[in-house]
């Protein structure tokens, strides 16, 4: 089971973002108090990251009248981002950035009931590949190095992620299914967290994000061994793929933002003009760039009809690996 770039971005093909604002609604809608803009996950990772990025932006350029308060919510796989927004007391000020457990806590947590059907799509920011990282001081410097030293360890190799049950577990049981490891996981709220006992060497490897190691990988403190994308990725030509190494995988963590449901049609407007302005601006497409993500831009409907294709694959993909 593969989630592919080619995937995402087909689904999205031909769509341009200038297509996402109503601006006949949204010039009738002013946010009147401090927005929430929360955040699925914990500090320091990617994306926290991509929030107070964004809000950074829209601070500078005076895009909204009223001010985004990021918030990170991160417990429970973000359970608690999902029931913040299920059950918003404002919907039209409550907004949430999102990585994938937006579709599989709901998924492993059925009690929960969340339908996340319900919430309002607002602007799809790009997709996040993963990559397999070690530290510097581990003696590893390849993927084959890193597939003896588990072997090695018989049960005792240590990894961090975000989460249970959600992208960096997902991928690391997919890998260890493939190359019949055994793997210790340790779940963190955010990336940020994992990134950090990683560099502390509290942890043996991540799967972090680009964004979440980059600062401790040009510091040199990390070593880049596999990538779980369609192809090589231009900020580390030198690291091989999954794919090269003869398994079809790939994944990619989404970065959305979305509204509470109930959010009304004005207030919906309004936001995607605003995040529609951010992703067009050179900031954002700079971003893109630097932080090694991938664009995806689409419309309402075809929002919708991503979040049902993603449910449908992560509920496969969480069944083949147990989770």
């Amino acid at each position: 089971m593969k989630l592919t770039k080619r995937l995402f971005l087909g689904l999205a093909a031909g769509t341009a973002l200038a297509t996402l604002p109503i601006a006949a609604l949204a010039q009738d809608w002013q946010p009147k108090r401090p927005i929430d803009f929360t955040i699925m996950a914990g500090p320091g990772g990617g994306a926290d990251q991509i929030a107070r990025f964004v809000q950074s932006v829209v601070e500078a350029n005076d895009m909204t009248n009223r001010p985004l308060i990021p918030t990170n919510r991160g417990g429970g796989s973000g359970a608690e981002s999902l029931l913040h927004l299920k059950d918003a007391r404002d919907p039209d000020h409550t907004l949430m950035v999102t990585l994938n457990s937006f579709y599989t806590t709901p998924i492993r947590q059925e009690g929960l009931g969340v339908d996340i059907e319900t919430f309002t799509p607002i602007t799809m920011m790009g997709v996040d590949p993963f990559v397999l990282w070690v530290h510097k001081d581990s003696g590893i410097t390849t993927f084959e190095d890193y597939i003896a030293k588990v072997k090695e360890m018989d049960g005792e190799y240590v990894m961090g992620g975000t989460g249970t049950g959600q992208e960096d577990s997902i991928v690391i049981a997919y890998m260890a299914g493939a190359y019949d490891l055994k793997i210790k996981y340790i779940p963190y709220d955010g990336g940020g967290a994992v990134a950090k006992d990683l560099a502390g060497q509290q942890i043996m490897a991540t799967v972090n994000n680009p964004a979440e190691a980059k600062g401790f990988y040009e510091a040199g403190d990390f070593v880049p061994l596999l990538a779980f994308s369609d192809e090589r990725m231009d900020a580390y030509p030198d690291v091989p793929t999954m794919k090269e190494k003869g398994h079809d995988f790939s994944y990619y963590n989404q970065r959305a933002i979305v509204g509470a449901p109930g959010m009304s049609d004005e207030a919906a407007a309004y936001y995607r003009e605003v995040f529609g302005k951010v992703y067009e601006g050179e900031d954002w497409q700079n971003y893109l760039a630097s932080e090694s993500l991938s664009p995806l831009p689409m419309d309402e409907a075809q929002t919708r009809a991503y979040w049902a294709t993603q449910v449908a694959t992560h509920r496969k993909l969480l069944s083949e690996i147990g989770g």
